[in-house]
């Protein structure tokens, strides 16, 4: 355990363990969709000052504020020497909420915020009872069955009070979710593997940090005379650790027997730490590309739970596209290969945003509609996790006929939700939004809609949505490798528009950037760049197969391609094992 500085707040103390590492400080409100990055510019162990340097990006710091106070979340990749791993890597959040504040405006898009931080890490709630945080590496596991018929999320422990606590999850398995929902059940499980299990009400989701995850306030219900008993003793062994961890009581000298890890936490520990690292190595526009993923998906989780739809959150995403496109075009097509780990409705719908725009900025690079059609493509699939539900309890297994056939309704779903909410789109963002699935041949959906009737534009996105959805594993069926799909839509006689298939052929080629390529002396890469032939000049060597548990990290151009062999064509990263740690 490392030896902290005795301040005389706490929390300060906390906080200082954060900023000593590379960190992510997120100012939230709880009718706000879009959080605010926060630097801390200074910081006082004894009397809990903190100021913090805030971006508004065009958001009036008022909306942050709720009785003059704050809440913020900070999130860092701590190095610990935990459970027989000297110097782990793991992810380390914490949240402080209702904190007094005081803010001064610096410039048109920047202010400084004078607050107070709490003497103590234990919060008391409205009911009385003591809320005890999860710090300085403190962990437990939870897992939440969402409907009887076995839907179960995972997430980490972050505080936990008698009547309830709080979880982070995955943004994506938010998707099952809505608040007041009484969950069947909910385990919290220790790291030496002590349990505590009972239903919980689920009371209030937020976005939870920047990197895809959401923060869930459950409150324990109909717990029985012993379940009150365990849960009692388990928060004043909890509380007692975060003493200890903290140096507030000199009397606790060792840990509380919950934070004993047994040899299940340990192998997840490391399992964990390999992906952690992995993050840590990410490139500024991979980052770029998996926070426009998480910010999708912290959208449609606004559209579903609340009665709000987060324009400008959206807008944004559609902003960022356009940037990344005009920036690097290249740079932005290979990252998004590293969209494999989000759900297929995020991952389908960017990639068919970033390509679309890259097409038209292609044609005309002052269009002045990409922008809309960007925005329409972004949202032409959110329909389908607004159809989760005991029904369709998942979009990630592969479904029955009757599943498939529901989930076509998805663009009326998300068209009452939007009429619901009040949210009147363009004309050209409705036409992608609506029309993105339909037909030359009437044979598409949700109108069955026909030649001239389709737009110059929506006759791009079938193309690429076509090409998107065979490339990639779908319903349990294996991807094509581009040159199948090319021949598979091509034979679609009447469905698509065959100049439009030619011109996304010359534009991405038979070994598009971000594809998988195995050459003959048996290594694996990404391709990172074609010429003008379409052929790989450049590519991120991942994988040797002669040595299968070992990883690269090796970049090669053209030249030094006979260290790698003769290129052999595009294959299934699944195939082979190659994983993408969850960031």
């Amino acid at each position: 355990m490392h030896t902290l500085y005795k301040s005389k707040n706490p929390s300060a103390k906390v906080l200082q363990t954060f900023i000593n590492h590379e960190y992510e400080l997120c100012i939230y409100a709880k009718n706000v969709p879009n959080t605010l990055a926060a630097e801390v510019v200074g910081l006082s162990l004894d009397s809990g000052q903190l100021l913090l340097k805030v971006e508004t990006q065009g958001e009036e710091i008022e909306h942050y504020f709720e009785e003059e106070c704050i809440n913020f979340d900070i999130e860092a990749l701590h190095p610990y020497e935990l459970n027989d791993i000297k110097g782990a890597v793991r992810r380390d959040a914490y949240s402080i909420s209702n904190v007094p504040a005081v803010a001064k405006k610096l410039n048109a898009g920047a202010c400084q915020l004078s607050c107070q931080l709490p003497p103590s890490v234990f919060l008391v709630e409205h009911r009385g009872t003591a809320r005890i945080p999860f710090i300085l590496g403190m962990s437990a596991r939870v897992n939440i069955e969402v409907y009887s018929n076995g839907l179960v999320v995972n997430g980490s422990l972050r505080n936990i009070s008698v009547g309830g606590c709080l979880v982070d999850i995955s943004v994506e398995d938010s998707n099952a979710l809505t608040v007041d929902l009484l969950l069947p059940g909910v385990t919290i499980e220790f790291p030496n593997g002590t349990y505590f299990h009972s239903k919980a009400l689920l009371r209030h989701m937020r976005p939870f940090g920047h990197h895809g995850y959401a923060a869930l306030g459950l409150q324990f219900e109909e717990l029985d005379p012993q379940q009150t008993e365990e849960i009692f003793h388990l928060v004043s062994e909890v509380e007692r650790e975060a003493a200890y961890r903290s140096g507030i009581n000199d009397k606790i000298v060792s840990h509380s027997y919950l934070f004993l890890p047994g040899t299940k936490e340990k192998t997840m520990l490391r399992r964990e730490e390999q992906g952690l690292e992995k993050r840590k190595r990410q490139s500024s526009i991979q980052r770029g590309i998996l926070d426009l993923a998480h910010q999708l998906q912290y959208a449609l989780m606004y559209i579903k739970s609340r009665s709000h739809f987060p324009e400008k959150t959206l807008y944004d995403c559609a902003e960022t596209v356009l940037y990344l496109v005009r920036q690097d075009r290249k740079s932005a097509l290979y990252a998004l290969t590293f969209l494999h780990n989000e759900p297929d409705w995020a991952r389908h719908a960017i990639r068919v945003a970033m390509q679309t725009a890259d097409m038209m900025l292609l044609r005309d690079a002052h269009s002045k509609s990409v922008r809309e059609v960007v925005m329409g493509a972004l949202m032409h699939t959110m329909g389908k996790p607004l159809m989760v539900s005991e029904e369709i309890p998942s979009l990630k297994e592969s479904m029955n006929t009757r599943q498939k056939q529901l989930l076509k309704q998805h663009v009326n779903v998300l068209l009452e939700k939007l009429t619901a909410l009040s949210w009147v789109p363009s004309e050209i963002c409705e036409d992608v939004m609506i029309h993105a699935n339909e037909r030359l041949d009437g044979a598409g959906y949700p109108r069955g809609l026909k030649g001239e009737q389709l737009s110059d534009v929506v006759k791009l996105i079938s193309i690429i949505k076509a090409v998107d959805k065979l490339t990639h594993t779908r319903n349990g069926t294996p991807p094509r490798a581009p040159l199948d799909a090319y021949r598979i839509i091509n034979e679609q006689h009447g469905s698509y528009d065959k100049t439009v298939l030619v011109e996304y052929i010359q534009c991405y080629g038979l070994y598009p950037i971000g594809s998988l390529a195995k050459f003959s002396g048996g290594f694996l890469a990404w391709i990172m760049d074609v010429d003008n032939k379409g052929m790989p000049v450049k590519v991120e060597v991942v994988k040797n197969l002669t040595f299968k548990d070992t990883n690269i990290d090796t970049v090669l151009n053209e030249s030094d391609f006979d260290q790698i062999g003769r290129l052999e064509g595009v294959v299934n990263p699944d195939d082979y094992g190659i994983t993408f740690a969850k960031m």
